[in-house]
Order: structure tokens, then C-alpha cells, then sequence
């Protein structure tokens, strides 16, 4: 399962507007009519619902959207360039290249604007007053958002299995679910995040397994960082304890010691206890924990099938019915965060094409930002560029 990946995408830029005058038989001083230029493409996430992981972005990592077209004579508008959209889980968040969090899409539709196209450039059309009737200029488009970011998935599931390397999670997963993790007899067999779901007449839950958590997974340990995030969402954990290893009471304390020092709200959701491996014991196993949080313990063994038909018809009891739309948005659960960008400091000024090439309006930039800017907007060797009312040559 690929709960991780980085992308560079770049929107389109928008179209140069036309610098056009009418020419038409018995009309030799026709006015202007250069037409605008479309808006660049934009790049945009959005989340599936028939996603499970982000593998969709292994083979390929760099987006680029299309140009707007450029205006033409007789008042034609460019054409708006081709946006291109990305498709992710439900409940990938979305950080830019300082690992700030730009959007987070908790729900399947939930979309968001990763890189906007820029505006199309005016025609020179647009420029045309009582006092200035052959505006000889118009605007070149400008360039769209670019920019890194990485995505990380966090499972909506129903319920996570969560406990100690070797404890026998995968194998539960796939007694309860239609999940077929790697089984073995050592620890650390699960690597990745799995999923599964478990189907009743009436309802279907989605169960996560996540690699077993070391001592000091919550600061980073065994990659714990990585899979305790995936536990956030969970709404039930199911707590998987080898009873054929040691004191329970012990290898419970030693998760939720864990549990706590992560937090994000994991320490206060409701646990179901799993003694597992009860095949191995002679006698059954007992565990006396005076613990609010615990709604249930069952004794199963994966290898008999002890115990789990009763485990899994009440699974259902312990996750509650999904709330609806009403009581998820007075709790404050937004699709996705409102990002706004730093100002591009190309957007502070605007670039005009004349007859004799280029004047500048505004505030100029650095002189390697225009530089870039003018190249961008197709200036070549020689052309005039007129910045702050002086003539220069561009080199």
C-alpha cells in the first residue's frame, strides 16, 4: 500500500492578448480589435471513493496544465486551457514544500486547486478610450502556479487493529475480512497498511491493519510516526494481545503508553480487546483492566477459529452507524482546508507587447524575475522593453 507520495505541478499559463487593428476594404483606419487571451489550466485534486492508495502516483509525478490560447483580430478570445485533474483517496492530506497543510480531503467529491491557471493577457481592444483610439499594446498572459508538495494518505476506517509485532492482527484480518495479508510466524510480517471489509446483511465495515508498534513508536520509532497516523480516523480500536506471551495487563499497558504520548485523540477512542492465540493456553485467559475505554473483550484463536464468529458479529455493535451529513457538518468536519497561496511576485506587474516589443506596468520585480518574465512571454535578443519610461535593449 503506497500511503505516500511527492508531485510538481505546474498550471497553465494564460494566452497573450492580440494586438490586431480592422482591415477591411473601404475601411483603411479601422479601430482595434485585438481579442483577449483564455486562462491557463488549472491542475486539481480531487478524492475517490474507489481509491484505497496513492500507487496512481508512482509512475509518474510531474502535472502540467494547458496554455490558454492566444486572442485573435475581429475580437476572438483564446481558448481556455485543459485543466487536469488528479484523482486520490478519501482522505489524503495535501502539504506543500515547506510542510505546511494545504488541504486535507476527508470526504469522496472533496476537491481542491492545487495550481491556478493564469488570467489571459487583454487585447487591445480592451485599451481603447475616447482620448486613446489606437492603443498600439496589449497584454501577454500571465504564468500559472507552480509548485511541490507531498500527499500522505490517512485511512478512514471503522475500526484499526492496533498491538504489539507478532500478535497475530493480519491473521484476525483475515478471518473477520476479505483482506489476505501476509501471514507468518515472525514479527514485523506486515510492513504496509492493509485493509479489509466485513460484511453483515445489512452493513459493511472497513478494518485496518497496520504494522505491529514498538516501545518509542510515538517518537518516531519502527517508523511509528507513519502508522500511527493511520489510527486518527479510526473511529473503534481493535487491541490485539498474544494471551500465549506474558502478562496481557502488560502488553496492553505498553500500546496505549504509546497511544498516549502520540495522541491526536487516539488515547480517548473506544478499544475492543482481542486476546489472541488462546489455542496455545491451557487454561483461558483473564484480564482485569479498570479502563472506561474498553467495551468488550473477546478471547479468539485465528488457528481453531475459536471465538471469532462471535467476535465479528459484534463488531457491529461496537462501530456505531456513520453520523449523517447534518451532525458531520455541525462537528466541524470540512471536505477541505482554504489554502492561500504567497502572493507570486510575477503577479505584481504586467507585460505589454507593443509594435516595437514590450513595455512594463507596475511595480518591476528583480532583475533576474523579469528577466525569466519577459523570456517566458517570448522577448528575444533586441527587442525594446520600456520599463519606468525608459527604453532598453533586452539582452
Amino acid at each position: 500500500m503506497i500511503d505516500r507520495a511527492r508531485i510538481h505541478v505546474q498550471a497553465g499559463r494564460g494566452g497573450d492578448g492580440a494586438l490586431s487593428f480592422r482591415r477591411e476594404k473601404h475601411v483603411p483606419k479601422g479601430g482595434p480589435d485585438g481579442g483577449d487571451g483564455g486562462a491557463g489550466g488549472d491542475v486539481v485534486l480531487a478524492a475517490d471513493a474507489d481509491l484505497r492508495d496513492l500507487s496512481g502516483f508512482r509512475a509518474k509525478q510531474r502535472f502540467k496544465a494547458g496554455k490558454g490560447g492566444a486572442g485573435g483580430g475581429s475580437g476572438r478570445h483564446g481558448a481556455a486551457g485543459t485543466d487536469v485533474e488528479l484523482r486520490a483517496p478519501a482522505g489524503t492530506q495535501v502539504l506543500d514544500a515547506e510542510g505546511r497543510l494545504v488541504a486535507d480531503l476527508t470526504g469522496a467529491g472533496a476537491r481542491v486547486v492545487l495550481a491556478q491557471g493564469g488570467s489571459g493577457g487583454r487585447g487591445n481592444r480592451r485599451f481603447a478610450t475616447s482620448t486613446r483610439q489606437t492603443p498600439r499594446f496589449a497584454e501577454v498572459g500571465l504564468p500559472g502556479d507552480e509548485g511541490d508538495f507531498e500527499l500522505r494518505l490517512k485511512l478512514l476506517a471503522d475500526a484499526a487493529l492496533v498491538g504489539l509485532p507478532n500478535a497475530g492482527k493480519s491473521s484476525l484480518l483475515s478471518r473477520i475480512s476479505n483482506a489476505r495479508p501476509k501471514v507468518a510466524e515472525y514479527p514485523f510480517t506486515t510492513i504496509q497498511p492493509v485493509l479489509g471489509t466485513v460484511d453483515s446483511d445489512e452493513r459493511q465495515l472497513v478494518v485496518a491493519d497496520v504494522p505491529g508498534l514498538i516501545e518509542g513508536a510515538s517518537e518516531g520509532a519502527g517508523l511509528g510516526h507513519e502508522f500511527l497516523a493511520h489510527l486518527e480516523r479510526a473511529r473503534l480500536l481493535l487491541h490485539v494481545i498474544d494471551a500465549s506471551d506474558g502478562e496481557p495487563a502488560e502488553q496492553f499497558e505498553a500500546i496505549d503508553r504509546e497511544l498516549t504520548a502520540y495522541g491526536s485523540g487516539l488515547p480517548e477512542l473506544p478499544q475492543v480487546v482481542v486476546l489472541n492465540k488462546v489455542d496455545l493456553l491451557r487454561s483461558p485467559p483473564s484480564l482485569r483492566l479498570d479502563d472506561e475505554r474498553i467495551t468488550g473483550v473477546y478471547a479468539t484463536s485465528c488457528a481453531t477459529g475459536q471465538g471469532i464468529e462471535e467476535f465479528r458479529r459484534a463488531l457491529f455493535g461496537f462501530v456505531p452507524q456513520p453520523a449523517d451529513s447534518a451532525d458531520a457538518e455541525s462537528a466541524g468536519l470540512a471536505d477541505f482546508l482554504v489554502y492561500r497561496p504567497q502572493p507570486d511576485p510575477r503577479r505584481a506587474f504586467r507585460i505589454l507587447r507593443t509594435d516595437r516589443g514590450f513595455r512594463i506596468v507596475g511595480r518591476p520585480p528583480a532583475e533576474e524575475v523579469l528577466e525569466q518574465a519577459l523570456r517566458e512571454a517570448g522577448a528575444k535578443r533586441g527587442d525594446e522593453v520600456e520599463v519606468a519610461g525608459e527604453a532598453l535593449e533586452f539582452q
